[in-house]
């Protein structure tokens, strides 16, 4: 008999599908891991938010159907953050193996890459009693000390050179022409 691990900690919430809704489900991600012991500045928190932010961004621009939005979920359970965002599009599916290296002079396709490059695993499912997927990433932390007290991500590969990348990234959907309508206002 399989056993399940203890649920410590649960965030879900639907967001629309547009750049404005990814850009939202990527703060409030920041947000709920803060609450959670996580700080914004810490190595968990920025590459959960990355995470998100990429995930968003794709179910934004490849899974969006009109009038449908897309829904995340961040679980925490015995050290392991999973992160999962799901669409309404079954038909646009991420790469089954390993995102491929882009084109250095594209300005897309590099989202997975930073994903896999992050995260500790990911991959995609069928969405459960609807059509479309969930695109997952698991992040696994260590604990320091107490099991309640602050946790810290492993260290992955060039996660300094990701991070910084992040910052040209995070506002990277706010540039899109939908946005100039709304003049010098941000979200």
């Amino acid at each position: 008999m399989q056993q399940h691990s203890a649920l410590e900690r649960e965030f879900t919430m639907r967001f629309t599908s547009t750049p404005r809704g990814a850009r939202l489900a990527r703060r409030l991600i920041s947000h709920r891991l803060n609450d959670w012991g996580h700080p914004y500045a810490t190595t968990v928190n920025e590459t959960l938010t990355l995470i998100t932010a990429e995930l968003a961004a794709n179910a934004v621009r490849h899974g969006h159907v009109p009038g449908r939005d897309f829904h995340v979920q961040l679980t925490l359970t015995e050290g392991t953050f999973r992160i999962e965002v799901t669409d309404t599009r079954a038909e646009k599916q991420p790469p089954a193996a390993s995102p491929s290296a882009t084109d250095s002079l594209s300005e897309s396709g590099r989202g997975l890459l930073l994903v896999a490059a992050l995260a500790n695993d990911w991959g995609v499912s069928p969405r459960k009693a609807a059509p479309g997927k969930t695109v997952w990433a698991e992040l696994h932390t260590r604990t320091k000390g107490h099991p309640l007290t602050h946790r810290v991500a492993p260290e992955p590969t060039d996660v300094d050179l990701l991070l910084a990348t992040a910052s040209l990234l995070r506002d990277d959907l706010g540039s899109q022409p939908e946005d100039a309508s709304h003049g010098d206002r941000r979200p």
